[in-house]
């Protein structure tokens, strides 16, 4: 049975989108990550070399948000979810990108993506 780690509503600020302003003026962007790992080790051990360590990685995700420059939120999930996968423990990844506001009547607007080490990632 797998274990999960989930970020949750993460909120980073970033230049997102195709038109000219979204070009320009960065704006909110929530990110939600799951994770399938397996926890059983680093629960015996305490031993934080024995976890994923998500403090880690959510810095290189908030980085790599308010970094980029990307036209589409699917793009944006996929390199997240690569950034996710390059870690040897987890196995597979769902993530989940939204725009706040982005759609008029809407709360927001996103994308959701899973993806696995058997993807060729």
């Amino acid at each position: 049975m797998p274990d999960y780690i989930v970020i949750e509503d993460l909120l980073v600020r970033a230049i997102l989108g195709i038109k000219p302003e979204e070009r320009v003026n960065r704006q909110d962007v929530v990110i939600n990550v799951r994770l399938e790992t397996n926890t059983r080790k680093a629960a015996l051990s305490d031993n934080i070399e024995d976890a994923v360590n998500y403090r880690t990685l959510t810095k290189e995700i908030i980085q790599l948000a308010e970094k980029s420059e990307f036209l589409l939120v699917e793009r944006m999930a996929e390199e997240i979810a690569g950034l996710c996968l390059r870690r040897e423990k987890v196995r597979r990844v769902w993530i989940d990108v939204r725009k706040p506001g982005a759609l008029r009547f809407a709360r927001s607007v996103g994308v959701s993506i899973e993806r696995s080490r058997d993807d060729g990632n």
